[in-house]
């Protein structure tokens, strides 16, 4: 086949972590009206769209991916009418702005969480996922994506609610057809707003398989792409055939052999992000760069796509190390050779390529010297893990700070 022309397959994105890449009033927070500022960097830089992480009201305790209102702005970012500015400013310099879509899950401070814990009878209950249970026995041994159980008591009304990441991110049940109609109201109101798409977080997770079902290998497999995922992500593609947007979903545990489904003719999304090639969720030390598996990796997505769908290509985003750090020699001597290997490796794959902020001026992991200095919800754990298997906190924080996505967080270095 030819590929169809599409705005987004002839463009470079760029991901910004909004309060790390440029402070514009000093309260040491980055914020829209920074990003606003750096507007014709970014054109001189030669990208077509910026994909924004969440900007959303939030308690923060997943850096911004816990959402306590879909339609608002957090205060130290700015203000909804600093946002249209920032749109209007992208669009006259020739950018188009994609949001970050978080719908697997929100915050237990929204107030549809607020009102489901009241109790069963009430209307916002079934926007949530429910089990009765005692205290005493969880209602299956499915573990979290950042570690322990899945499962968190609630005793006023004597049910467990399901959370794939943090307790505090309660996640949305996708079988109520209300929750799903406020979701699609919710995502018209933004695309009628003018932005140009979404990235679509932890996507690959809104389908759940049945309690009974026990995990594989793969600790996350009960809640990773199940059968029947493709009923709702029909429905939400749907809502985005009604606009000319780019659709980016992050799909862990879809495989090369999957993707033509997921970004095909027929497919849920224009570009997957796939984890083949990135150990997202590792946490181990990295060892010698095994060249061979990292090329395999690529090379299978290229070729499962080739002429059915097509990549996004990226070595970094805000949820691990940087890939100078992790795939590079951070020498004096080889760093510079390393962070343009890097960006030729990857810019001359078939797909759309997306530079992570700092990742141009080849940024390298930060020199963490205490778990103090880490914010990310998963470090914090692992660290109190290790301590627990043994390690002294001199091991620990060692192993931590090579591993955490705070390595991707550091300031945007200006100067």
């Amino acid at each position: 086949m030819t590929y169809a022309k599409a705005w987004w397959k002839e463009a470079v994105g760029y991901q910004i972590y909004p309060a790390s890449f440029k402070d514009s009033n000093g309260d040491g927070i980055g914020d829209l009206n920074g990003i606003r500022e750096k507007i014709p960097y970014l054109k001189d830089l030669g990208i077509g769209f910026i994909w924004i992480n969440p900007i959303y009201p939030s308690p923060f305790i997943d850096n911004g991916y816990d959402i306590s209102d879909y339609q608002g702005i957090l205060g130290k970012f700015g203000t909804m009418e600093d946002f249209d500015l920032l749109l209007a400013e992208a669009h006259q310099a020739g950018i188009k702005i994609i949001m970050d879509l978080v719908i697997n899950h929100s915050s237990d401070q929204h107030e549809w969480f607020i009102e489901a814990k009241k109790s069963k009878e009430n209307p916002y209950h079934d926007y949530y996922i429910w089990v009765d249970g005692i205290p005493e026995e969880k209602p299956n041994e499915w573990q979290s994506i950042f570690g322990g159980s899945v499962w968190e008591y609630e005793p006023e009304i004597q049910q467990y609610y399901l959370h794939i990441f943090a307790k505090e991110q309660p996640d949305l049940n996708w079988e109520s057809t209300q929750l799903k109609n406020e979701l699609f109201t919710m995502i018209r109101w933004w695309l009628d707003k003018g932005i140009d798409g979404f990235r679509l977080d932890a996507i690959s997770h809104v389908k759940k398989d049945k309690y009974s079902v026990k995990a594989t290998e793969n600790p996350f497999s009960p809640f990773q792409n199940v059968s029947g995922i493709e009923e709702h992500l029909n429905e939400l593609k749907d809502v985005f055939d009604e606009y000319d947007i780019l659709t980016v979903g992050e799909a862990s545990g879809v495989t090369a052999e999957e993707g033509p489904e997921w970004v095909g003719p027929d497919g849920y999304f224009d570009m997957i992000f796939e984890f083949d090639h990135i150990s997202i969720w590792k946490h181990e030390k990295e060892g010698e760069l095994d060249v061979l598996q990292l090329k395999k990796a690529l090379s299978d997505w290229q070729t499962s796509l080739d002429g059915k769908g097509w990549n996004a290509l990226y070595m970094e985003n805000h949820d691990v190390p940087r890939s100078v750090s992790v795939f590079g020699d951070t020498s004096e001597e080889f760093w510079a050779i390393s962070a343009k290997a890097i960006a030729m490796m990857y810019f001359f794959l078939q797909g759309t390529p997306f530079i992570y902020q700092g990742q141009e001026i080849g940024m390298t992991n930060a020199p963490f010297t205490s778990i103090e200095e880490i914010d990310a919800v998963d470090s914090k754990r692992l660290f109190r893990q290790l301590i627990q298997e043994g390690k002294s906190e001199a091991e620990a924080l060692d192993i931590v700070a090579d591993t955490t996505r705070d390595n991707g967080r550091t300031p945007m270095q200006w100067s």
